[in-house]
């Protein structure tokens, strides 16, 4: 028997996590150490780093699904098990995830970042429910910091407000 590239042996139907630095690569255990995913087309220069990776996808519009053996998709990523949803919404039944994801092979499908990403891709497999948590996580950041702008914008407009205020007082008492 083959060694495993897991810590925990993955199950058809398992969601693998793939950390990537700046993101979170997404794909579906299917059984003999293969992976389905989603991913852009194939750059003309051959294997993406992860900047480049990351750039591709934002640019790309569109993605193909692909069936791969685990450390052909894994690289020298870290890597691990994460049916991160499983704790919100009740899994499909292992077979039902596997025939899917293996149907869907080789299809091109639309891409968004926001709303059609790998995450997304696998979370319905599993699921039924496309969700992207790195993508709601990035929401959240993101509002929190226009939120802190927004507040210094605030603060600033207040002040300057106040100081000719200030500034008109001290000019009618002179």
């Amino acid at each position: 028997m083959a060694p495993t590239l897991f810590d925990k042996e993955p199950k058809p139907g398992d969601l693998i996590e793939i950390s990537r630095g700046a993101y979170k690569h997404w794909a579906v255990y299917i059984g003999g150490n293969e992976v389905v995913h989603l991913l852009p087309p194939t750059h003309p220069g051959g294997e993406l780093g992860s900047f480049g990776e990351l750039l591709t996808l934002l640019d790309s519009g569109k993605a193909q699904v692909r069936r791969q053996k685990i450390w052909e998709v894994v690289g020298s990523s870290e890597f691990e098990v994460n049916n991160l949803l499983d704790n919100e919404y009740s899994p499909r039944e292992p077979l039902a995830i596997v025939r899917d994801a293996c149907r869907m092979v080789g299809r091109e499908l639309p891409y968004c970042i926001a709303t059609q990403n790998c995450e997304h891709f696998v979370t319905e497999l599993r699921y039924g429910k496309p969700e992207s948590r790195q993508v709601q996580t990035a929401a959240v950041i993101g509002g929190v910091a226009v939120a802190g702008v927004a507040a210094a914008i605030l603060g600033a407009a207040l002040f300057s407000s106040f100081n000719k205020d200030e500034n008109k007082r001290r000019r009618n008492y002179r």
